[in-house]
């Protein structure tokens, strides 16, 4: 297993931080090859110029700027994305990256003829994970449409292969949160992780080999 994690958080002692490192030490002791671009730490710029913009659909010049996170992409067969959900949504800056780095001729294939739709790009990427934190209550967010979740699990999945596994966790209520109930996520993090790449012990199997 080859996964992708993409982090986005400010800051690196919150506990979306502390999600990331539950969701990087479940894969490892999977045995998976873990690879992880942290967009604040190493201050990715999420803006898509004119420049980029009057090029975006030429491949592959398209990469020019993003060359080593489209090589990410194509790596992997695991994509996780951790972050905390703003307004609903992505942050301003996973969104960037997503405008930047899902790139035709790479993520998807643009329309060839009048009336074709795109096709996807992404389908050696076998199974896409969001765990994100909320502010708002789960009714609350379901009301609104979880726009955030909807983009990545919906839209993304999309591109990626048919029959693409999936899995989410959120901590609603992240305002009022105790210790408690952080620590409960954690595990739930774990537990979904483990479910996705079949657990631990596959991953001690491989190792012993």
């Amino acid at each position: 297993m080859r996964a992708l994690v993409v982090h986005c958080h400010p800051r690196q002692g919150s506990f979306t931080a502390a999600v990331r490192d539950t969701v990087i030490g479940r894969l490892h002791a999977a045995g998976a090859e873990v690879r992880l671009i942290d967009l604040y730490a190493e201050a990715f710029d999420p803006v898509l110029g004119p420049g980029e913009h009057a090029g975006y659909a030429r491949v592959p010049e398209n990469r020019a700027g993003v060359e080593a996170h489209v090589a990410h992409l194509e790596w992997c067969d695991t994509l996780i994305f951790v972050y905390p959900t703003w307004w609903y949504g992505l942050p301003a800056m996973l969104k960037g990256w997503l405008d930047r780095v899902l790139l035709p001729g790479s993520a998807f294939v643009l329309p060839e003829g009048e009336g074709e739709t795109i096709r996807p790009g992404l389908t050696h990427v076998r199974r896409l994970a969001v765990f994100t934190t909320c502010g708002a209550s789960r009714w609350l967010t379901a009301l609104i449409g979880a726009p955030g979740k909807r983009t990545i699990l919906r839209g993304v999945r999309a591109l990626c292969a048919r029959g693409c596994r999936t899995a989410f966790a959120a901590h609603y209520l992240m305002d009022s949160s105790t210790a408690e109930s952080r620590a409960r996520h954690l595990a739930r993090v774990a537990r979904r992780v483990d479910r996705m790449t079949g657990g631990a012990a596959r991953g001690a199997e491989a190792r012993a080999a």
